[in-house]
């Protein structure tokens, strides 16, 4: 069943959220419809190939449905969460900032500032693992500037930049 309708003000697509509640548990699932357009669209397929996350997401004439992508927000994430991390966790989080610039560059995925992907907490046992995945997935294949596909260049990231200083060999970086 559809619980609610949300009108999102954020973001320049300003979509719809949409809450489908099933009835036999209660879980849900948010949807955001979007008026789709090509940059949207490549982006999403690219990240769907790409990288090792699978995204849900449908496309019929002028519209696009993207199913929501779970985790905490970057920027929520560095501000309160950060510094609680182990210095192993800080070391594993350099490594997938790593990864994730990366894949963004591959993607050619544009604006990837703190507020546009998650990271994702998988706790195992005594440890947490961390993914970084975006959120956003606006192609920005018409930039001439490289520096716009790497997250590493946007003053939100940089405290995660400095993560990456401080904990990886450049030899590590480059592999």
């Amino acid at each position: 069943t559809v619980d609610s309708i949300e009108y999102c003000t954020f973001g320049n697509s300003k979509p719809l959220r949409i809450r489908v509640r099933n009835i036999l548990n209660d879980n849900y699932t948010n949807y955001y419809v979007k008026k789709a357009d090509a940059s949207r669209i490549y982006g999403l397929e690219l990240e769907d190939l790409l990288s090792p996350y699978r995204i849900n997401f449908l496309i019929y004439q002028d519209t696009l449905i993207e199913e929501h992508i779970l985790g905490i927000p970057g920027d929520v994430f560095i501000d309160k969460h950060l510094d609680h991390c182990s210095e192993l966790e800080k070391s594993q989080l350099a490594k997938e900032f790593v990864k994730f610039n990366e894949r963004c560059f591959l993607g050619l995925l544009g604006d990837m500032r703190s507020y546009n992907y998650v990271v994702i907490p998988i706790h195992d046992y005594n440890q947490v693992m961390y993914r970084i995945r975006s959120i956003d997935f606006n192609q920005q294949g018409y930039e001439g500037n490289l520096k716009i596909y790497r997250p590493q260049y946007f003053k939100e990231n940089r405290v995660m930049g400095e993560l990456v200083n401080t904990k990886l060999k450049q030899s590590s970086i480059v592999q």
